[in-house]
């Protein structure tokens, strides 16, 4: 089968890798219908180091399971399916308390012979507590929102969760990517009266506003700050969703976020300190939030969806076949493309 393999910096592939095989009882083999390029592999694609070896890619996808282990139950052939980010037993005490994420017997997409998502097809460890059975066929218009709920829209919704957004509450969400965007999403539906985002692609904020943005700012720095604290009567908002993962949006979030306020990280984190001193401990911040745990939300949220309360895929602007990978990269470092959705 044909596979994404980035080699280095700026080096995507999309090569023949040997096809998935069952090769433990609680495996599947799952041919994918859909999967994309995330804003976290933008990192690796802007400063991995050259690798003779190269690195499978992909953590989003759903498709049709074709094969399970003797130990999957609940899942046959046929069945139309989506694969959260990280795969996870769903069993162990993590998973229960809804952490997915640090699942016991769980681990990622792409190393340690596990496939990568942007593939043809992908073996699914631990299948049984991992996917998601989608009641719907592969080849409905809602493929690309249902796609969402393997890590856009679920860690946008996490940010909001853990940022303790609810009604008559305001919210600032700082970068306009799709995790962002998902994030304005997520507190429409949970009913912040506020959403400030924070972006100067305009594209990018105008489908902001359709998601419920109320305000847009494109300034950064000071500047950014200092427009907030203007449309906030100068005391901030009640939750900031930092969905960068760079130093200067963590330092902004710490500038606008409300006393008693909540900051919560999305954004693959690119920086080792957050300086958190006497300020914020005076103005009693709170910063949490953290690799979202996609599986424990995907129930949650799936019903909005197939109901069409939601349309999360249309952070989705740029569609290739597994030809176009190298480009789609090419399309989301350049700026040129918000999302890009692979479709085999």
């Amino acid at each position: 089968m044909r596979a994404t393999v980035m080699y280095g910096a700026g080096d995507v592939r999309v090569e023949n890798v040997p096809d998935p095989k069952i090769q433990n009882s609680t495996d599947a083999v799952v041919r994918v219908v859909r999967s994309c390029v995330c804003g976290s592999d933008l990192w690796p694609y802007g400063s991995m180091p050259a690798s003779e070896e190269g690195r499978r890619m992909g953590h989003e996808f759903l498709g049709v399971v074709e094969d399970v282990g003797s130990d999957v139950h609940g899942l046959t052939s046929g069945d139309l399916v989506v694969a959260p980010f990280v795969w996870a037993d769903n069993t162990c005490d993590f998973c229960r308390e809804g952490l997915q994420t640090s699942c016991r017997h769980g681990g990622q997409w792409g190393p340690n012979g596990v496939d990568g998502g942007q593939g043809e097809a992908v073996r699914v460890p631990q299948a049984q507590g991992t996917l998601v059975k989608l009641p719907v066929a592969e080849d409905s218009a809602l493929l690309p929102s249902l796609l969402t709920l393997s890590d856009v829209y679920c860690t946008g919704h996490h940010g909001v969760v853990t940022s303790r957004v609810a009604p008559g509450k305001s919210v600032t969400v700082i970068g306009d990517g799709a995790v962002g965007l998902c994030a304005v999403l997520a507190a429409k539906r949970l009913g912040a009266e506020r959403i400030i985002l924070m972006g100067r692609h305009t594209d990018r904020t105008d489908l902001g506003r359709d998601f419920g943005a109320t305000d847009i700012v494109p300034e950064r720095g000071e500047e950014g700050v200092e427009r907030v604290r203007e449309l906030t009567g100068g005391d901030g908002t009640h939750a900031v969703i930092e969905a960068v993962g760079a130093t200067e949006a963590m330092d902004t979030a710490l500038s606008i976020v409300r006393h008693g306020g909540v900051i919560s990280r999305l954004g693959v984190a690119q920086y080792t300190e957050i300086p958190l001193g006497f300020e914020s401990m005076m103005g009693n911040i709170t910063v949490t939030g953290g690799a979202a745990p996609a599986r424990a939300y995907i129930e949650e949220l799936l019903p909005d969806i197939l109901d069409g309360t939601v349309d999360p895929g249309r952070v989705f602007d740029h569609t290739v076949g597994f030809d176009g990978v190298p480009d789609g990269y090419r399309a989301m470092a350049d700026r040129t493309a918000l999302k890009v959705l692979i479709q085999p």
